[in-house]
């Protein structure tokens, strides 16, 4: 296999990158000065060699322990469970939530291999064992695979007598009434609350 096909394959394996887009950069990459791909290359290099997994909630960090995780002002008491590190930084921006996370590395997926051994769910029970933690806020996504995964995690946590919740869904702000469809509306109903 060329440098060139080399590089296509690595960058078509990316997230939302399929051959043609990777075909693209590559060739934009061999434009470029070779110092600019050279320094693409020390900065992936770098990546790998220095972020890990935070030894409490698992999310990315370059410490043993994630910025959130240190940070004596956040809310230990109360953990958000969300499937990826990218969506910490989703409820991050919101400004409206101060406790801790729990990464758990995906959703349950029988038909992708995807079971309980394969997630973090575990080290969440043993977190939630300690007593410390009054509420676990479920943040999976709303698909099959993310309700199926938030079903298993209150299931787990039920023994413990911890506050499980989940992220009111329905309406976005906005939106119309008019072009949302069925399953959102039933949503926005089921978890309508009242006017301040």
């Amino acid at each position: 296999m060329s440098a060139i096909e080399e590089l296509v394959t690595e960058l078509s394996r990316l997230p939302t990158i399929g051959r043609k887009s990777a075909w693209r950069l590559t060739y934009h990459l061999l434009k470029q000065p070779a110092e600019q791909s050279k320094r693409l290359a020390r900065a992936l290099e770098t990546l790998t060699d220095r972020v890990r997994r935070c030894e409490e909630c698992f999310n990315l960090t370059e410490e043993p322990r994630c910025a959130v995780c240190a940070d004596s002002r956040r809310d230990a008491a109360s953990i958000c469970v969300v499937e990826e590190p990218s969506d910490i930084g989703a409820v991050e921006r919101t400004g409206e939530y101060r406790g801790r996370y729990h990464v758990i590395g995906g959703r349950l997926s029988p038909l992708d291999g995807v079971g309980p051994d394969d997630l973090t769910i575990d080290a969440l029970v043993e977190r939630v064992r300690g007593g410390a933690v009054r509420e676990v806020i479920i943040a999976t996504n709303p698909t099959l695979e993310g309700e199926a995964t938030a079903l298993y995690i209150h299931e787990q946590l039920q023994p413990f007598g911890v506050t499980v919740t989940r992220p009111a869904r329905g309406l976005p702000v906005g939106g119309d009434l008019e072009y949302a469809d069925g399953v959102t509306i039933a949503q926005a109903f089921a978890s309508r609350r009242g006017m301040a």
